[in-house]
């Protein structure tokens, strides 16, 4: 596992995107192992990564502009490291140690205040504090076994589609919230948290026909309709809305009502749900760099753009629809948006259908611990909504709900990323301390035949938290 970084500078355009391939001499090639989008004038921070497979004596790195071949790449300050799969592993883990967990003593003492030494405590987590969820459809609606799977595992929801325009007015006019009521009502009566997906979806396809059809003063009305409607009903119920799907790809909107049409859904549903976090939603920013229209750089400066405009961003959202993932590339993508600042959700994880199950299984656990490992991520949401013909590419059960290989995988790490029971007894300082996943946290303490019950909540901080219970 190898990553890169580099400078570079062009000269013969104003910019480029600059890509770098991967030329092996054992007949691997990779056509996209990091980009950058290099302006003329001045250096661009080009950072990527690949993993070669089988040995290779001699690998080529290439930098190659898209324009045209008048152009000249210079580079400076070029490094390459290399990684063994424990290597990465074990950094994953070091990261999950220090920003997912944090160290908690706890102190008993009698009424005097004195120290009680072999106090016997108990120590339960309650509720974790990272988001992991899934999206669920109107499928889990009445069906009381897939409702009691869903919350016995996850903390987070989102809709696949039933907020989305096409739902909930497929005629003008005709407003119908009635499922999705229904699916809050759920999510909300299990203390599980929802993201809104989504406003505006670009891709004119799935958009209501009547939409299609709008345009001019017609068009801009039903937008504002929209956004009022929706952002109005739900007023602080959802933590998140993606305010403009896919925009990277697709641009139905800004084609029929300017380029400042985006800016004005994101001004709009700030002033009329200032407490939700607004989010750019795209795919292919962070699964691969193959995709010209969604590289790095394109996405920060989509952001940047909005936001020099006055549009609240709060948050970046990477749909992370992968094949085979590259994880190198993957975090040096992570790292490079991180310097946005701000929260990065995966938003609708799965693995592609074209391989079989066991190796989806494979592919989603690199994915998932790459995700999870890196402190920039606030939360991931698996795209894994059950419907009677499957899923959108992967399953995590089948109709009976028996865990398929993805599922598997999931449990197992739910298990590993909870603190679990913790027992034990004071030392002779009267303290006991251990390391815990971030969340909320039960706590028994016996001394003879005294018992003190308490809670406590364990946030992020490098700092060891002090806890002190009397009996």
């Amino acid at each position: 596992m190898y990553c890169f970084s580099i400078w570079i500078k062009i000269q013969g355009a104003d910019s480029t995107l600059v890509t770098a391939s991967l030329m092996a001499n054992n007949n691997s090639k990779y056509d996209c192992v990091g980009t950058v989008l290099a302006k003329s004038g001045c250096w661009s921070f080009l950072k990527g990564g690949f993993i070669l497979d089988a040995p290779s004596s001699v690998s080529i790195l290439y930098f190659q502009g898209t324009t045209d071949n008048s152009i000249n790449v210079e580079i400076a300050s070029a490094s390459l490291q290399p990684f063994t799969e424990q290597q990465w592993r074990t950094n994953q883990q070091y990261i999950i140690n220090t920003e997912r967990k944090r160290a908690l003593t706890i102190h008993v003492s009698d009424s005097h205040g004195d120290r009680l030494q072999g106090a016997s405590i108990t120590i339960e987590q309650i509720s974790k504090d990272f988001p992991f969820g899934s999206a669920i459809a109107s499928t889990i609606l009445g069906n009381l076994p897939y409702q009691n799977w869903f919350v016995e595992r996850f903390n987070a929801a989102v809709f696949e589609n039933e907020l989305k325009w096409y739902a909930t007015e497929p005629e003008q006019g005709k407003l119908n919230y009635t499922i999705a009521d229904q699916m809050l009502e759920f999510v909300l009566a299990n203390q599980i948290v929802a993201r809104g997906h989504n406003i505006f979806w670009e891709d004119p396809k799935y958009n209501p026909a009547w939409v299609r059809n709008l345009t001019g003063p017609a068009l801009n009305s039903a937008v504002h309709s929209r956004i009022q409607s929706l952002m109005s009903k739900y007023k602080e119920e959802f933590i998140h809305w993606d305010v403009s799907n896919e925009m990277l790809h697709f641009d139905f909107y800004e084609e029929r009502l300017g380029p400042g049409a985006t800016l004005h859904f994101y001004r709009t549903a700030h002033e009329a749900d200032p407490l939700a976090s607004l989010f750019l939603n795209e795919f292919n920013v962070v699964e691969t760099c193959t995709d010209v229209n969604t590289t790095v750089d394109t996405y920060i400066a989509k952001i940047r753009e909005l936001e020099r405009g006055g549009a609240s961003m709060n948050g970046i959202g990477l749909e992370s629809h992968f094949s085979k993932p590259n994880l190198p590339l993957m975090r040096a993508i992570l790292d490079k948006l991180a310097t946005l600042k701000l929260p990065i959700w995966l938003t609708e994880v799965d693995i592609s259908n074209k391989f079989d199950k066991e190796t989806q299984a494979i592919y989603l656990e690199q994915v998932l611990r790459e995700g999870f490992s890196h402190p920039a991520v606030d939360g991931i949401m698996l795209w894994t909504a059950l419907h009677p013909n499957g899923c959108y590419q992967m399953c995590l059960t089948d109709h009976n709900l028996q865990s398929l290989p993805a599922g598997d995988t999931v449990d197992k790490l739910l298990k590993e990323w909870e603190t679990g029971e913790e027992n034990g007894r004071t030392d002779d300082h009267g303290s006991y301390s251990f390391f815990g996943f971030l969340g909320e946290y039960k706590i028994r303490v016996q001394y003879g035949n005294r018992t003190a019950n308490s809670t406590l909540s364990l946030s992020q901080s490098d700092e060891t938290k002090h806890f002190n219970i009397q009996l």
